[in-house]
């Protein structure tokens, strides 16, 4: 049996649970999953997610001279995420990070894990780091920071292994290219924890005694989506530089020594402008019909972009992220490809066409289709 099977099956038996090989879908009712989680009545168990393990004494100087982010003096429990961008720019790897004084941890989503794990070890060298897969011995669960401090996460070495999302703040060295104030994601409080195999055994028991509430990953990633937050998994591909998904806010720090992909980083950041642009979509809801990741966008006739990622909000309904060519006009009218054919979506703009050399623009008030209800 497969690592994947046995954490899908951990819950597999708990009612109206629809489990697949990432984990839990959801167990029965999505959108009040969405609603628990986000007022921290519920957390989710995170099957797609891995857990890496870094030992050694030159881990976080070595992390630093590899990736996008500043880890040389991060402080143990301190949370931030990091990009591993090929000698592009282009983004090939991306992790949650947090330090317990000992390991560096690593959460990542599971289809990235054997890449990156591989990565990172041919990049050893003579260093003093020993990357490993600690998914047999971890689990990851997700919530409200309120409801992960009901989780016992593991703590190896006495630093409880909490990592708390940075997004969307603009965290040391990067940059927000979002023009909206507020910013959708201000009001998402996400953390996850990292814990034992037996203490997910003992959630997936406590739910089924009725004494935990649990939300499915249908749950999590509508909330992820309607805060504009950029995932691995769903928003990268083979071509995408991290200024397109406005990914410079937490991921990247702009002044930190040399890496690779760093030379086109700071050419686009400061002397031109990515080549694409990550958008919000509010989809027509008559039919609450929602578009598959990699769905073509239209603006007229002519393909322009396509779904990164689709959800069912809770409040907003339908809604997707995009990535467009950037010269695809701000105010388009906008169509999408489902299965049961076009349907019109609205553009809510994230990261603008002058981004990059100009990105210093005013900025707007948002005005959420929640807003406009009231």
């Amino acid at each position: 049996m497969t690592e994947d099977a046995v954490i899908s099956n951990v819950f597999a038996g708990l009612t109206g649970a629809v489990v697949d090989d990432r984990g839990v879908r959801h167990l029965g009712n999505p959108l009040g999953e969405q609603r628990a989680l986000a007022s921290g009545s519920a957390v989710a168990p995170l099957g797609d997610r891995s857990v890496l393990a870094i030992e050694g004494e030159d881990r976080l100087s070595w992390l630093d001279s590899l990736t996008s982010q500043a880890l040389a003096d991060l402080a143990p429990g301190m949370s931030t995420e990091l990009l591993v961008l090929d000698p592009h720019g282009h983004v090939e790897h991306a992790a949650s990070v947090i330090d317990d004084g000992e390991t560096t941890w690593l959460i990542v989503d599971r289809d990235d894990a054997e890449g990156l794990l591989s990565w990172l070890r041919k990049m050893r060298f003579r260093l003093r780091v020993d990357p490993r897969d600690a998914d047999e011995e971890y689990a990851v669960v997700g919530g409200t920071s309120a409801a992960i401090r009901d989780v016992v996460a593991a703590a190896p070495s006495g630093t409880s292994l909490v990592w708390t999302d940075p997004w969307p703040g603009i965290t040391a060295g990067g940059y927000g290219y979002a023009l909206v104030e507020p910013h959708p994601g201000a009001q998402r409080d996400w953390a996850e924890a990292i814990i034992t195999r037996d203490d997910e055994r003992a959630i997936a028991a406590a739910a089924d005694a009725g004494d935990v509430a649990l939300a499915g990953l249908v749950a999590v990633d509508a909330l992820r989506v309607a805060a504009w937050r950029p995932r691995w998994s769903a928003e990268v591909d083979e071509r995408v530089l991290p200024h397109e998904l406005d990914w410079l806010r937490t991921a990247v720090h702009l002044s930190k020594g040399c890496y690779r992909g760093q030379e086109t980083v700071a050419k686009v950041h400061n002397l031109g402008h990515p080549p694409r642009r990550v958008v919000a979509l509010q989809l027509d809801g008559s039919d609450s019909v929602l578009p598959p990741r990699g769905a073509a966008v239209f603006a007229g006739d002519d393909a322009v972009g396509e779904i990164t990622s689709a959800a069912l909000h809770f409040e907003d309904g339908p809604i997707a992220l995009a990535v467009l060519r950037r010269s695809t006009p701000v105010d388009a009218e906008l169509t999408v490809d489902t299965d049961d054919g076009r349907i019109t979506a609205a553009q809510e703009v994230i990261v603008p066409p002058e981004a990059g050399a100009t990105a210093n623009v005013p900025r707007l008030t948002r005005l959420s289709r929640r807003a406009a209800a009231k």
